[in-house]
């Protein structure tokens, strides 16, 4: 009888173990687990799904592809670009098939089939596919338009038989390569996204050449031609952007060898090559091109003989000769009178100018101009025959041409561009930021793709495990408050007789 009556108090004393309380707690505990269940379900990451797309840089001295994704959910203005694969396609560039446009075509043929497969094929005709062509096509152009449009007719048909969604083939002027080729490298470098300072492009190709940055004291208003208005992510840029054609690295090289040539001898002996080195050139084949074709002498034979003497002085000489820099009409130029207003701000330097200060092992701009100087003498003194025995494996044609190109690039832009000793240390020699390659071609889908707002995007005021957190917290609070206003029916609910 003790131990019932003791059973009896003690059920008589706890009050969770009444109906009431344990009904209200078993509802309670079903409302929380529901409640975030329902939240986690509603907002838990979907299993992430891509878009994709492709664009061709069809440039003067070889054509590239490259493919490119995004989040498929997060399409209109807020997805993360990223290049995902690219492919060299083998043999020259699309206008040097003007004789035969059909090979234009057919060269493409090998990548886009890796496209093929490196798109999932239920994306294949939802991912949008461009050509861009550059400098090589617009000196065609210039030279001969019907054959350029024959060109881009057969590139235009080749593409067209791939699974893809085509959206056109056609050639970019100087400032859209310049202005798209700012935008990628700012892009990919999250600058535009978080509203900072912007870095400067400078891209050289074989047949062109340009500078694209963002000055405070360029309004546009002294050259309206050479400005580019921007708004992305609800900030307004105004970008200063020229290109040179005809000074890419391959076309300043038809120039100063126009310059040597003038006279139509036989021979050269030419300071940007080096000591040793001899080649034949055919006088027809070096004058053909817009950039020099008025430059052929009359009465000249057929060939000559050019042969490497290897002085980075000379050299810079002859390469200072094919710039005009006494002609300006404006308050400053750069050089052949373009108006050019005061360097500001970090540059990436990319395409040739990486690869060619690469191999030269001078992208370290921190080091002075006398240094590199010194190094581009030292190279280009430095026998064929050795140049040759230290680098096997590279193909003599670029082997030949980097005293030259070493000196051009310098001379380009100290003396073409205006970088001093100070200003020449915020270069930043790049091949790829965050493993994209940089160029033109993600800015030109990016801006074709409506992939860039002009204002901010929203963004949700917490991550999806801080919501969930903040619900579970809150539902707990929720129930605890329940169960405490309850309070007054405790004592009741325990003076109740427990009958055992």
């Amino acid at each position: 009888m003790s131990a019932q009556r003791d059973n009896r108090e003690m059920k008589e004393k706890n009050p969770w173990q009444t109906p009431v309380t344990i009904i209200i707690t078993v509802i309670g505990v079903i409302a929380i687990v529901a409640l975030v269940t329902v939240a986690v379900l509603q907002n838990r990451p979907l299993p992430q799904k891509y878009k994709y797309g492709i664009v061709l840089d069809a440039g003067s001295s070889h054509t590239a592809l490259y493919i490119y994704e995004w989040p498929a959910e997060k399409d209109n203005n807020t997805g993360r670009v990223e290049q995902t694969h690219s492919c060299k396609v083998k043999g020259p560039g699309i206008s040097s098939y003007a004789h035969d446009p059909l090979k234009a075509g057919e060269s493409l043929r090998v990548c886009m089939q890796e496209a093929e497969q490196r798109v999932p094929g239920k994306r294949h005709q939802e991912t949008p596919l461009y050509l861009g062509a550059t400098a090589g096509m617009r000196l065609l152009n210039i030279e001969n338009s019907s054959a350029s449009d024959e060109v881009l007719k057969a590139v235009e048909s080749a593409l067209q038989k791939f699974p893809f969604s085509y959206q056109g083939a056609r050639i970019l002027s100087g400032q859209e390569e310049g202005a798209f080729g700012w935008v990628t490298v700012n892009y990919l470098d999250d600058r535009l996204t978080q509203g900072l300072d912007t870095t400067g492009a400078l891209d050289l190709g074989g047949a062109s050449t340009q500078i694209s940055f963002v000055s405070e004291k360029f309004d546009g208003s002294e050259s309206p031609s050479n400005s580019v208005t921007f708004r992305l992510y609800g900030n307004d840029y105004n970008l200063y952007t020229h290109s040179f054609l005809c000074y890419g690295k391959d076309q300043a090289l038809r120039m100063t060898l126009a310059q040597q040539t003038q006279s139509g001898q036989a021979s050269i002996l030419d300071p940007c090559f080096n000591t040793g080195y001899t080649v034949m050139k055919n006088y027809s084949v070096l004058y053909d091109s817009p950039c020099v074709s008025d430059r052929k002498p009359q009465n000249a034979p057929a060939t000559f003989n050019q042969t490497g003497k290897g002085n980075f002085t000379e050299c810079q000489e002859v390469v200072k000769s094919v710039f005009n820099f006494t002609h300006c009409k404006y308050s400053q130029c750069s050089f052949n009178g373009v108006f050019q207003p005061l360097l500001q701000g970090p540059f990436g330097a990319f395409s040739a100018y990486y690869f060619v200060m690469n191999f030269l092992n001078l992208t370290d701009t921190s080091i002075p101009l006398k240094a590199v100087e010194d190094k581009l003498n030292s190279f280009c003194s430095t026998p064929w025959n050795q140049i040759k025995q230290q680098h096997p494996d590279v193909k003599v044609k670029y082997l030949a041409e980097y005293c030259f190109s070493g000196t051009y690039i310098l001379t380009l832009l100290t003396e073409g561009y205006k970088f001093d000793q100070t200003s020449y240390s915020n270069i930043k020699f790049i091949k790829k930021i965050k493993g994209s390659d940089a160029g033109w071609t993600l800015g030109y889908m990016l801006n074709l793709t409506n992939m860039i707002p002009a204002e901010a995007p929203d963004s949700p005021p917490l991550p999806h495990a801080g919501y969930v957190s903040i619900v579970t917290i809150m539902a707990v609070l929720l129930f605890i408050l329940f169960i405490v206003s309850l309070r007054p029916l405790w004592p009741r609910c325990s003076k109740q007789p427990q009958i055992v």
